[in-house]
């Protein structure tokens, strides 16, 4: 049987999954944005993941960008790539997935498999989506349809681990079918490929991840926050703890983005509904949730101390990315930081060369063009995001950008002589 793939989602990790299975298979990417398939058939992508080169390349391998659902009928392996987020209450969002797995149910053919790559607890593959499988195509699972899941482990803005250079797992609905999965990544994945047991291993083992990293960051926050107290830079503790071999060498902040903010929500979301309460973890989401209100308040209290008036203020924040070196906004706790000092009639200005400031997102908040060296204008600063370019500012520069004395919050340890470090 010939390969020919859908990809379903053209987002940070649709896109890049995509033009490496184009080099040698026959792949269709489809989205329900138009203004993204708009944007990647003119050879851009915003997200940033490929170049202008490399979206250009993979039409020329022949590659199809479409938002027509018509236009992916003839596949044979759909791949669905899709956000599963959380909303206000910190539930899980199936929606997308749902949706997703709608629009491939009106498309499926005897013999098709569909693999997910969204992240999601153990039991959604087949509790949720296969009904929906079933009920839209009329077929029967692992009879007339098949599926697989291999959890995607994009790292945004990593141009050293891509798609094809980190370790996959895979799984399928039927020893045959995860033989089949396992081969067609093992195909492109030049890092090797894990073959889990089942589908549920492979969804459990990619939740906690996340929620591991997660946990150990709230760790290191909670240690920072006592460390604050004793007047002791945690940065200095933790390079001298890491002379250590098994010490794991992490630094606190903010912890947002798609992932690590986001995942364990859905793992706790199916503990408590079989009973378990998961205490630990969601422990651990408190501290590291509330670290924009801990910035906000340390930054407050030491312009009350500088005698400067609160209501009008001028803050600049720089850095409104989830993570250094990359235009990735989703679910950027930097926002929170914005919102907390707006809360106080501050006026915040934001500076960020990676952000693309046509993005809805963007809109709302005050973008300064340049960095304004020499201005004299802010009551305080907030380096947020430890960007390359960032770290190259001196001192001096940011004294030219204080009004009276220099306030600099360094929540990422990149500043030279910050007044507060996190």
């Amino acid at each position: 049987m010939s390969i020919k793939i859908a990809i379903i989602g053209l987002g940070y990790v649709g896109l890049p999954l995509a033009h490496a299975f184009s080099e040698k298979y026959p792949v269709i990417g489809f989205d329900i944005n138009t203004d993204r398939i708009d944007e990647l058939l003119s050879g851009f992508d915003r997200t940033l993941e490929l170049s202008s080169e490399q979206v250009k390349d993979s039409i020329s391998n022949g590659m199809v960008y479409t938002t027509n659902l018509e236009d992916i009928k003839d596949s044979n392996i759909y791949i669905v790539t899709v956000p599963t987020p959380i909303d206000a209450s910190n539930e899980p969002d199936l929606t997308p997935i749902i949706k997703s797995t709608q629009s491939v149910a009106k498309v499926l053919k005897e013999g098709d498999i569909v693999i997910y790559e969204s992240t999601v607890y153990p039991g959604v593959t087949e509790e949720v989506c296969v009904p929906l499988l079933e009920e839209g195509s009329g077929l029967k699972f692992n009879e007339g349809f098949f599926c697989g899941y291999s959890p995607e482990r994009i790292n945004p803005g990593d141009k050293e681990h891509t798609v094809t250079k980190i370790l996959k797992i895979t799984s399928g609905s039927t020893p045959e079918i995860a033989k089949k999965v396992d081969d067609l990544y093992r195909s492109i994945i030049t890092a090797g490929t894990h073959l889990a047991p089942t589908i549920k291993v492979a969804e459990a083992a990619k939740v906690i991840e996340n929620t591991q990293r997660d946990v150990n960051i709230a760790l290191i926050n909670e240690l920072a926050q006592i460390f604050d107290l004793m007047g002791i830079n945690t940065h200095d503790v933790i390079e001298a703890a890491a002379t250590k071999w098994n010490f794991i060498k992490l630094f606190p902040g903010l912890v947002g983005g798609h992932c690590i903010g986001v995942d364990p929500y859905y793992l706790t979301h199916k503990a408590q509904s079989l009973g378990y309460m998961p205490n630990l973890i969601l422990g651990a989401r408190q501290i590291n949730n509330g670290m924009s209100k801990l910035i906000v308040d340390k930054t407050i209290k030491q312009m009350i101390k500088e005698d400067k008036k609160l209501k009008g203020a001028n803050v600049l924040v720089m850095g409104v990315t989830f993570k250094e070196n990359c235009p990735d906004m989703r679910n950027s706790k930097v926002l929170d930081i914005i919102k907390e000092l707006e809360d106080y009639e501050c006026k915040v200005d934001v500076y960020d060369y990676w952000v693309d400031r046509s993005d809805r997102e963007t809109k709302r908040l005050n973008f300064v063009d340049e960095l304004p060296l020499d201005s004299g204008k802010y009551d305080a600063i907030i380096v947020a995001v430890g960007h390359d370019k960032f770290k190259e500012i001196t001192t001096e520069q940011y004294k030219s950008m204080s009004k009276g004395a220099p306030i600099v919050m360094d929540v990422k340890g990149i500043v030279e002589n910050p007044t507060w470090r996190l």
